[in-house]
């Protein structure tokens, strides 16, 4: 396989509802959309997660943009390449700028499924036909507001709620949804909010039965997860703190936590993505696929890990409907109770609307 040309796009699509973390409040999505062409003009979609600000890592748009162009491309073009699990080993040289480099090793994945005429699902091993998805409920303005959301996605039939939580909206938020809600999956997601002189605030989560609390403490810590991990009964997953199958090995063997989220591009693309699913599939920590308020080609690309056999908890993968008006993707995901059928046609198995994305993109460039 050869990547003869590439085309990198700067799309920006206008949310439905605007999405408030602990971080902040954003509604207009910026993202960067890169289509690689083999030479018999059969393309691979990748999609950046990266945000416009460095709020969630040290990445953003523009970063991306300059990594892409300045060394990733000229890295990919024209390059002989037998398998996609080699791109991760050719960018091995640069060092994080794991957004930038799952970008195009998800166009490369899909191109190279295409091109053998197969799912991108059954490229990666994946053996499910079905998945069970989950939602993300952002921070409200009101507990009503926050009810009402949960009792509208419950009667959707999503599988698991993920309530974003932060000190002052956090165990009183908690201690309502429960009640409203006995039986329902419930999470707690709190974005690195907390800190370990905070024990006593997230213990008292205990109460609810929760699946699990994500990433309570700082972004890039794996030692204090371990120490709260053994003060608290709630399962502990970790989001932010995993970059790398390492950062997998390290934290499991020092207990820091009992499940871990795969997002695709936080550990730079689905070779890395499968390495630690295999991981902790050997070690007996669940995993799950995380979200990034993707559209519709990175929403894809979910759905395919998310058929590997140890993504037994719901991910965020929510149907296209949930977040956007028009997706970039013909069809659009779509979840029927909490379930979305995986796609059997090759590659991605959506098709992306070439017409649409253009209608959103403020800016692109091509490269041969």
């Amino acid at each position: 396989m050869i990547v003869k040309e590439i085309t990198l796009r700067h799309v920006k699509m206008k949310m439905k509802a605007p999405f408030t973390t602990s971080f902040g409040t954003f509604q207009d999505k910026e993202f960067l959309l890169l289509e690689a062409k083999d030479n018999n003009g059969i393309s691979g979609w990748g999609e950046s997660v990266a945000f416009h600000s460095p709020w969630y890592n040290e990445e953003t748009l523009k970063t991306n943009w300059h990594m892409l162009e300045d060394f990733i491309i000229p890295s990919i073009l024209n390059k002989e390449i037998e398998q996609p699990e080699e791109v991760f080993e050719i960018l091995s040289y640069i060092r994080k700028n794991n957004m930038a480099k799952s970008t195009i090793e998800g166009a490369v994945w899909d191109l190279f499924a295409k091109q053998k005429g197969i799912s991108l699902a059954v490229a990666l091993g994946g053996e499910k036909k079905e998945i069970e998805v989950g939602i993300s409920i952002g921070i409200q303005n009101t507990m009503d507001d926050l009810l009402q959301l949960v009792d509208e996605y419950v009667n959707d039939g999503y599988k698991r709620m993920k309530i974003k939580i932060k000190p002052g909206w956090d165990i009183e938020v908690m201690r309502e949804v429960r009640k409203h809600f006995p039986h329902v999956p419930l999470m707690a997601d709190a974005n690195s909010a907390y800190r370990l002189k905070d024990v006593d605030q997230l213990k008292a989560l205990d109460e609810f039965d929760l699946m699990m609390i994500e990433q309570p403490l700082a972004s890039d810590d794996i030692v204090d997860h371990a120490r709260l991990q053994k003060e608290i009964s709630t399962p502990i997953c970790l989001d932010e703190s995993i970059h790398s199958y390492e950062d997998a090995r390290k934290a499991i063997e020092l207990g820091s936590c009992k499940i871990i989220n795969i997002k695709i591009g936080r550990v730079g693309g689905l070779t890395e993505s499968k390495r630690i699913h295999d991981l902790c599939q050997k070690q007996g920590i669940p995993v799950w696929c995380g979200g990034m308020l993707e559209s519709g080609v990175g929403r894809a690309h979910n759905i395919a890990l998310t058929t590997l056999s140890n993504f037994v908890m719901p991910g965020d993968t929510a149907g296209s409907s949930r977040y956007w008006d028009q997706d970039i993707i013909e069809p659009e995901v779509v979840v029927e109770n909490g379930i979305i059928t995986v796609p059997d046609k090759p590659g991605i198995g959506y098709e992306p609307n070439r017409e649409i994305i253009q209608q959103f993109t403020a800016y692109e460039k091509s490269y041969s």
